[in-house]
């Protein structure tokens, strides 16, 4: 039966006065204390110090909390800078964290958009923070700098993929240019050609297709992908924790391997890294990069693409190349002996018309109309057969499979946790700043994990192993039972 005595009606607390403590109201184990505790950011002020005026002008904005909050904004994933200051104005955790009292007002959404916009811009402010960030993970015993793993995840372009110009452009030429060239005058030499034509003056140019909404985007048209205006960023993570310790955005139309040995040299130039090997995906599989590894004596592992094949003929590695003689040997036994070396470095190797006319297997082997089968070899092709070899290497499988342990995953909670699927601003500076600022996010929460004791400081490399070596001395201890029972 009913009774007015069981429900209460609540009695209206909102308006009581309590003695607290912005201190009581953080739990202990917030993530923002951790970090507090272990990431000492007044460093920030001195890196800024210069682009304020030291003697004239309102009180500024106190720098460490501006970028405390542009951190949490990355940290919780909060895109939007007015929603990140309705959450700072009732969140007592972000007001512990940026020094500000329950009463105090906090800072205007603009305040944050135009220091962004005007005074950060064009400085090398974002940038000098995330080292910073990164040799404090150093001196740590966080990261050793000896095993690398890079990869590029797309953001997409505030930009409409349906709105765009086409638009002719010059092509760049690549940054290993000259080196290709004399490589290819010396092979050419070598084997009794005459030196190459000058090239005409009139640059290589192609058509692509330009935002109106975001120029600096680039329209992306990969396999598995999707179509439209992106930016890549290119990520470098260490492999003992995976701390993130370089970052870099391109357009979208920009291969992955364009940008790779630069940034990988100022890796080892800016925190004096020993890079002994590398694990990359089948993006970075090219003659170049496998000739730059080898040249800065790096261990190269790169993944391995099926390469396009016409469906009936015979596979490229059907063809045996003999190193001695120089020449590809068919699957029928006919000899592919060396013709020329064109200005892209490859080596063309012809086979005899007369004997492939009559050739049995000629159908799977070429349908040109001249009877001719033409196999191509880089110049630096010796390279890229020696990481090749790497890949299937015992060494080099380890450091393959923690690919997805390491930088695959710290995309994957980089898109999953901080918001970093879309580019929140336009240009290719501004999205420059997301990323370095996305980066300093994740690297100082895992920093703070670590160093709490929240997170395991051990490698999940040396996990697997160590229970690897369990398992086997289970095993063993089991055979040891069967041979002498009880």
């Amino acid at each position: 039966m009913y009774s007015e005595n069981m429900l209460k009606q609540a009695e209206v607390q909102q308006q009581e006065l309590e003695l607290v403590t912005i201190e009581s109201l953080v739990p202990g184990d917030h993530l923002l204390r951790k970090i507090d505790a272990m990431v000492d950011l007044e460093f920030i002020r001195e890196r800024v110090r210069h682009l304020y005026c030291p003697d004239n002008g309102r009180p500024a904005l106190d720098p460490v909390v501006l970028f405390k909050l542009l951190l949490i904004g990355y940290l919780f994933g909060i895109r939007s800078e007015r929603q990140l200051m309705r959450e700072v104005q009732c969140n007592a955790a972000y007001r512990w964290f940026l020094r500000l009292k329950l009463t105090d007002k906090v800072p205007d959404a603009s305040t944050l958009s135009q220091n962004r916009r005007r005074r950060f811009r064009d400085s090398y402010v974002y940038q000098q923070i995330f080292d910073e960030i990164v040799e404090l993970a150093c001196r740590k015993g966080l990261v050793t700098g000896k095993v690398l793993y890079t990869d590029s995840t797309h953001l997409k372009a505030n930009a409409n993929k349906n709105k765009f110009d086409v638009a002719r452009v010059e092509v760049k030429p690549v940054e290993y240019l000259e080196q290709l060239e004399a490589a290819v005058e010396e092979d050419r030499a070598e084997h009794g050609k005459r030196e190459l034509k000058a090239k005409p003056a009139e640059p290589k140019t192609k058509e692509i297709k330009v935002s109106r909404t975001d120029v600096e985007a680039g329209y992306m048209a990969r396999d598995g992908k999707p179509k439209g205006f992106f930016y890549l960023d290119h990520r470098t993570v260490d492999g003992r924790h995976a701390i993130i310790t370089d970052t870099h955005v391109t357009p979208a139309n920009v291969h992955d391997s364009v940008p790779y040995l630069k940034r990988l040299d100022r890796q080892r130039e800016r925190f004096g890294f020993r890079v002994q090997a590398v694990g990359l995906d089948a993006g970075y599989s090219t003659a170049a990069i496998a000739k730059g590894l080898e040249e800065r004596d790096v261990y190269g592992v790169i993944g391995y693409r099926t390469p396009n094949h016409a469906a009936g003929l015979f596979r490229k590695r059907q063809f045996r190349y003999d190193e001695e003689k120089d020449l590809y040997v068919c699957p029928g036994g006919q000899l592919l002996i060396y013709r020329t070396t064109n200005r892209e470095g490859q080596r063309q190797y012809h086979s005899d018309a007369g004997k492939c006319r009559t050739c049995l297997l000629r159908f799977q082997c070429t349908r040109s109309r001249n009877c001719t089968k033409i196999v191509t070899r880089h110049v630096w092709q010796r390279y890229k057969d020696q990481v090749d070899a790497h890949r299937l290497e015992p060494r080099g499988k380890r450091i393959y499979k923690r690919r997805k342990e390491t930088v695959e995953r710290s995309f994957a909670d980089a898109k999953q946790l901080h918001g970093h699927r879309y580019a929140r601003m336009r240009g290719l500076v501004k999205v420059q700043e997301q990323s370095l600022l996305a980066a300093v996010a994740q690297n100082i929460k895992k920093i703070a994990l670590l160093l709490s004791g929240t997170g395991s400081r051990m490698p999940l490399s040396d996990v697997t192993t160590l229970l690897s070596t369990y398992r086997r001395l289970l095993r063993l201890v089991s055979a040891l039972s069967d041979l002498h029972p009880a």
